[in-house]
């Protein structure tokens, strides 16, 4: 019996164009394999819909967040049924740390105004343009279904000559380096400038030269709101990594050129530089399980070939 991967999808009911598009996604995840528990099939009248949100959150593989204004402000102010289900997503995060089990599914407006403050810095999956839907969606999908590009099997690198063999280790440390590009001038936010604090600040996103993985993305968040140093101008809690961007949501250029251009230059390197250190880490306590493996079948051989009957 084949076991289909289950999902449910958490959305706030805005129009009926809204919840079309809801139930079509369900049904495209079906199709392609994935059991999707969706209240438009599953829920009548008389049942208990605190119950059907609380059972489909805690005992499915993953939770989908489709993220839109609306959905933020319900989920913010705990307002209905997209609250109730905010109470019980951060309340299984917090106990259990399975971040991944809930993916987040862009589909109205920007991130910032999207997004609940507890998805805050998450790596979404945007499938708002018709044009780059196929492409996320496919993310999304192999995802779910576990099929996603692994990395290729490791090799042995020997080199006859030393000065060689730090020229590969070299070249490896930089195709694993992430760097900023440059400012993303287009995507700069605007002022409110209405009067109130912070109404003068905006967003300023950067492009990287590659899209991160969530845990450099995490990595980041981190050390940006800590930084190994930092001058009095600097703002923790407005940085975070938004596909191949960084973006710093609540400053001005005028404070990137001043402030923020060093400090980003510097955690970027340190970022980078413990992420190659965890993937190091990783690497080797691969190595030393499957070195404990064969040694583990080595033993069972010799001795099974003495054993007569």
């Amino acid at each position: 019996m084949t076991n289909y991967p289950t999902s449910f999808i958490s959305y706030s009911w805005e129009d009926d164009e809204h919840k079309k598009w809801v139930k079509s996604l369900a049904s495209r995840l079906r199709h392609d394999g994935v059991d999707v528990k969706l209240d438009q099939w599953e829920v009548i009248p008389g049942d208990q819909l605190p119950l059907f949100m609380e059972k489909s959150i805690r005992e499915i593989d993953y939770v989908l967040i489709i993220c839109t204004p609306k959905y933020k402000r319900k989920s913010d102010n705990r307002e209905g049924g997209v609250g109730y289900e905010g109470d019980i997503i951060t309340g299984e995060v917090f106990q259990k740390q399975n971040h991944r089990k809930f993916i987040p599914i862009l589909r109205k407006e920007e991130w910032e105004k999207s997004a609940p403050s507890w998805l805050s810095g998450k790596y979404h999956i945007d499938l708002r343009n018709d044009s780059d839907f196929e492409n996320n969606y496919q993310d999304l999908i192999t995802t779910i279904l576990n099929i996603r590009e692994a990395a290729p099997p490791l090799g042995q690198y020997k080199s006859p000559q030393i000065a060689s063999t730090f020229t590969k280790k070299e070249e490896i440390i930089n195709e694993q380096e992430i760097k900023i590009k440059g400012i993303l001038i287009d995507e700069v936010g605007e002022p409110l400038n209405d009067g109130t604090p912070g109404s003068a600040l905006y967003k300023v996103p950067f492009e990287l030269t590659k899209r991160p993985d969530s845990l450099w993305a995490d990595l980041f968040k981190h050390t940006w709101d800590r930084p190994p140093s930092w001058s009095n101008m600097h703002r923790p809690g407005i940085g975070y990594v938004s596909g191949n961007k960084i973006v710093l949501n609540g400053t001005t250029i005028e404070e990137v050129k001043s402030v923020h251009r060093e400090t980003l230059k510097l955690v970027v390197e340190t970022v980078n530089k413990t992420y190659l250190e965890i993937m190091q880490k990783e690497k080797l306590r691969k190595e030393r399980e499957e070195q404990d493996r064969k040694q583990h079948r080595d033993n069972i051989r010799n001795i099974a070939n003495d054993i007569e009957f």
